[in-house]
């Protein structure tokens, strides 16, 4: 296999004599050493029985992987010029490739009312009660992260409770999961919603049983009426959440980002990577909905080939969240039985616009939460490519008198489903014929465990959150976070896959469809790069690929489930730099102390 092609070209270089020294390649500009390095290379999409090998030394040159092997192997490539970095027995592993954030909203939600981790409405209108009182007339109070299942009362924020609290400023604060959102009087009327006001096709405004706004507004087609007359962020506010955003994923040895944020934001990160503030690498998706003329105008901006930042796949979105009752269900709701949830097109409509963007060469990436979600969204995807595949077929002819050889025609479109999180059994199937992705974020269990069963009733919920159901079908998954919504940490994801436990571990969740820990170490990377049609750059630690890397505090294959979510990163490096360090880390190595990993001098 490849991995082993390159200790027969280190042994040549070793054996050689001094004549042939003008032969041997240019040193590495860095060399990792003394590590227990996980590089990923045996495995490949599709085959997960193989045990990844492992070296103790890396040699990286313009920021790719040059070489691996021994110390003594790697060591000797190394010339006066070559830094040298002592990783002390440490365990690495390729960096994190998180398939799923908002990276935007992440940065912009530490600038603003954060909610997240409230306990009760009024923990919640405490904080609101505090940012309120610093905020400049007129200014709208925005953030979110609150999450109404984990208060006692588990009943929903209103608009008077806002009121109470916003001191007349009009306020918009979104459900963790960013699909509903607690709107107070002075927002109404600023956007002029009235009781009487229509949502639009998609959303929903609550009202109360005396026909009174509640405050409640479901999904983005409604909450774009209030989003409409909210200033938007100025450049250096954006660049400055990103930064936050980018920078906690470092922390968390996420190297790569596929995300969904503003086209401002785009433009954002080609600023920072201009300025060469850039260090994680971003695959930027572009909104489903766009005119096709505009998706393939932003989609020219930028060069496609960056390895930094490129635009990505379109994303979609089928219906809402299970959190939220709107996930879009074939059944209605166990625990609301007059509520099947919202959907945001109807079929018929839905496969004219997917196949009119897959015509046009996008990649294509619905959420879809709901069942019968997943199985609109597989509908879509399956007329796409029967139309993908009658147009190329009709180009064979042409393309075989001029080439003088046989094509075959497949359709290698690599569509996925993100979230995938309820089917129907015979859906499986499905995404196997199709070739669909299942782009998931195993962390989200964590935080639904404890009312999906409610949601869904006994028999539904055995095909939620499916995960070895879908790799026994030979799915590939890719794993992420969908951060803000979960914490960017890769490390409460691999304790959710591998556990099907709360963190507390006194609650399990389907337990028959837990994985290994390699096989979630996979899809967390080189199913993610799978995912999004870069598995010949990263996701493995290769000679030929991105040196990306992450440098732990323990060694996670080993280590047992509860020691996982506990752990740290040492080191993050991107192209062969290191652009994180851990603080006490840093400061030992300062200081001179002993410590399990410390950053050399000079690094």
């Amino acid at each position: 296999m490849k991995l082993f092609r390159i200790f027969p070209l280190v042994s040549v270089l070793f054996a050689g004599s001094l004549a042939y020294a003008q032969a041997r390649p240019a040193a590495p500009e860095v060399v990792f050493f003394h590590g227990d390095i996980l590089t990923g290379a045996h495995l490949r999409v599709g085959d997960l029985s193989v045990t990844p090998a492992r070296v103790t030394a890396v040699a990286v040159t313009a920021g790719k992987i040059a070489a691996v092997g021994t110390d003594a192997e790697i060591l000797s490539l190394a010339d006066e010029r070559t830094q040298k970095i002592d990783l002390r027995g440490a365990f690495a592993m390729p960096g994190f490739n998180d398939a799923h954030t908002h990276i935007a909203s992440a940065g912009q939600q530490q600038l603003s009312v954060n909610l997240d981790g409230t306990s009760s409405l009024a923990e919640m209108q405490q904080r609101i009660r505090d940012y309120s009182a610093k905020a400049l007339p007129g200014q709208w109070i925005l953030g979110g992260g609150w999450d109404h299942t984990k208060w006692t009362s588990k009943a929903l924020p209103t608009r008077q409770s806002l009121d109470d609290v916003t001191a007349g400023h009009p306020a918009l604060l979104y459900r963790t999961d960013g699909h509903i959102a607690v709107v107070n009087t002075a927002a109404f009327a600023a956007a002029g919603v009235t009781a009487s006001t229509a949502a639009p096709a998609g959303g929903k405004i609550d009202l109360d049983e005396a026909g009174a706004l509640t405050g409640i507004v479901r999904e983005a087609p409604a909450l774009a009426l209030f989003a409409a007359h909210i200033p938007k962020p100025p450049m250096a506010l954006r660049q400055e959440a990103l930064k936050l955003a980018l920078n906690e994923a470092l922390a968390h040895g996420v190297t790569s980002v596929q995300d969904l944020s503003d086209w401002e934001d785009f433009l954002a990160l080609e600023a920072m990577e201009s300025d060469g503030q850039l260090h994680v690498r971003v695959s930027e998706w572009l909104t489903f909905n766009d005119p096709l003329a505009l998706l393939k105008q932003h989609k020219a901006a930028h060069p496609a080939d960056d390895p930094m930042l490129h635009t990505g796949m379109l994303k979609g979105f089928m219906d809402g969240s299970l959190g939220s009752r709107t996930a879009a269900l074939m059944a209605p709701y166990a625990d609301e039985p007059g509520n099947s949830g919202i959907l945001r097109y109807d079929q018929k409509a839905l496969n004219k616009l997917t196949t009119e963007r897959a015509e046009a060469g996008f990649q294509i990436g619905f959420h879809a939460i709901g069942d019968r979600a997943n199985s609109m969204a597989l509908t879509a995807f399956d007329m796409a490519k029967t139309s993908r595949m009658k147009t190329l077929q009709k180009l064979l002819p042409q393309l075989e008198t001029s080439t003088n050889a046989h094509i075959v025609v497949t359709d290698e479109s690599r569509y996925r489903i993100e979230h995938a999180q309820v089917l129907v059994p015979g859906d499986f199937d499905r995404f196997v014929k199709l070739h669909i992705i299942a782009s998931m974020q195993p962390s989200h269990l964590l935080s639904d465990m404890n009312w999906a069963r409610d949601r869904l009733g006994p028999e539904r919920v055995k095909y939620a959150y499916a995960w070895k159901s879908f790799l026994d079908h030979h799915v590939v998954l890719a794993f992420g976070t969908d951060y803000p919504i979960e914490p960017i940490s890769p490390f409460r994801g691999l304790y959710a896959a591998v556990t099907r436990q709360n963190e507390a571990g006194t609650m399990s969740f389907q337990p028959q469809e837990t994985l290994t820990m390699s096989e979630a170490i996979f899809a967390y990377t080189q199913g993610s790069a799978f995912a999004e049609n870069a598995e010949h750059s990263k996701g493995r630690l290769e000679p030929g690929l991105f040196a990306d890397m992450v440098v732990l505090d323990r060694d996670i294959t080993k280590a047992a489930p509860q020691e996982v979510l506990h752990t740290k990163v040492l080191r993050t490096v991107v192209n062969g730099a290191t652009v994180y360090t851990a603080p006490s880390s840093a400061a030992a190595a300062a200081a001179g102390e002993s410590s399990h990993w410390r950053a050399p001098d000079g690094d």
